[in-house]
């Protein structure tokens, strides 16, 4: 055989056994992530806050306890994930928000929150439906890439 197919053959099984590594991890990061959730079900409640402020900030910089901050791994902690500054009561927390419900949390508004901990599960208007906020109009490239979409793809030069 040549050198080619052997180099060739190595790089195909090194792919396959990356490829089963990958799922496995996978199906394992699947089954801890259904734990967590069936957890926060059960320790969820409503509490009804003041949403003072919300935005997408790095958890180090959110204001969040500082045990929370030690127990995220490292390469979460870079990451941006949407914050939400609210007064429960007579205090004034940061909570993180879910990211499906974070654009429809209104600022400066009292609502009825679902909280699981630091984590808000979901949002209800106190007083009133929640009013979703605009959608933003797309980008020039967003615009772009949809045209080139409608049309059926770039065309192959001749």
């Amino acid at each position: 055989m040549k050198t080619g197919t052997i180099v060739l053959l190595i790089v195909l099984a090194v792919v396959i056994i990356a490829l089963v590594v990958m799922y496995f991890l996978g199906k394992k990061a699947q089954k801890k992530q259904e734990e967590q959730q069936q957890l926060m079900e059960a320790n969820k409640q409503t509490v009804s806050m003041l949403i003072i402020d919300k935005k997408r900030m790095k958890l180090k910089d959110a204001g969040l306890p500082q045990i929370v901050v030690e127990e995220t791994p490292k390469l979460m902690r870079g990451t941006k994930l949407p914050i939400v500054k609210a007064k429960v009561g007579p205090q004034i927390v940061s909570l993180i928000s879910d990211d499906k419900i974070f654009d429809s949390i209104p600022v400066k508004k009292e609502v009825k929150a679902v909280v699981s901990g630091i984590y808000i599960l979901d949002v209800k208007g106190l007083h009133g439906k929640i009013e979703k906020e605009p959608e933003k109009k797309p980008g020039f490239f967003q615009r772009l890439s949809a045209t080139i979409q409608e049309k059926g793809g770039a065309k192959p030069l001749k």
